[in-house]
């Protein structure tokens, strides 16, 4: 096991991020700040860590929850702010929820946009959080005075951490993903006639309910489109 990250201190992070007061900027704040107080390299096995997390939850049946819940308009780059969102929920909500993806229902934060029209969702409401994706890069730059680089020292330390865990076998080496990939944001994946259908300009996937009854109930089909 790898000093520093290791998946219990990334996971320990996590959940008290979850159980944070604040709003999402105030938590990522805190999330920061705690990173500060680590070495650089820490920060990085952080973002490993957080990319093998959201990965793992990269799955068709998921992907269909987050649509459904999102009116049918959750494309690639919604679905991986999706599985950030989920993560930062806490290791017992990302591990029920890859188990049964229809215990999204469960979460009071789900249920609470049931019914509403997703214009009416606050910022903070939205089971997505891009900017989770950013927090270990900021911790990083500001820890080794890189904030005015491209990105180029924190993408290298990322991959230094990916390498150094595959070496101490805390998990294999990321291969080309098989099957499926969500749909490109505004991509119709087989064309018109395939599980879509048109809305003015846009085109949404239908959301499926046979195996989500749960979501399906609170998420029907025909919901007033975004």
């Amino acid at each position: 096991m790898l000093e520093g990250m290791n998946d219990d201190a990334f996971w320990a992070l996590i959940d008290e991020l979850s159980r944070r007061p604040g709003d999402r900027d105030e938590r990522l704040e805190w999330l920061t700040g705690r990173l500060l107080r680590r070495p650089a390299t820490e920060s990085a096995e952080f973002q490993t860590r957080l990319e093998r997390a959201c990965e793992k939850a990269h799955t068709r049946e998921l992907w269909r929850a987050a649509n459904r819940i999102e009116g049918g308009f959750c494309g690639d780059d919604g679905f991986h702010y999706f599985t950030l969102w989920l993560v930062a929920q806490g290791s017992g909500v990302y591990g029920a929820v890859l188990a049964d993806p229809d215990a999204l229902a469960e979460l009071p934060g789900i249920r609470a946009l049931a019914g509403r029209h997703v214009e009416t969702w606050a910022d903070d409401e939205w089971p997505e959080w891009e900017e989770l994706d950013y927090a270990a890069e900021d911790a990083f730059n500001e820890l080794t005075g890189e904030e005015g680089d491209d990105g180029e020292a924190f993408l290298d330390a990322v991959e230094e951490a990916e390498d150094a865990a595959v070496a101490a076998g805390e998990w294999g080496r990321r291969e080309d993903p098989e099957g499926w990939e969500a749909p490109e944001d505004g991509e119709v994946p087989g064309g018109p006639g395939e599980g879509w259908e048109e809305d003015g300009e846009r085109r949404r996937s239908r959301p499926e309910g046979v195996a989500l009854p749960r979501l399906a109930a609170l998420f029907p089909v025909g919901a007033p489109a975004p």
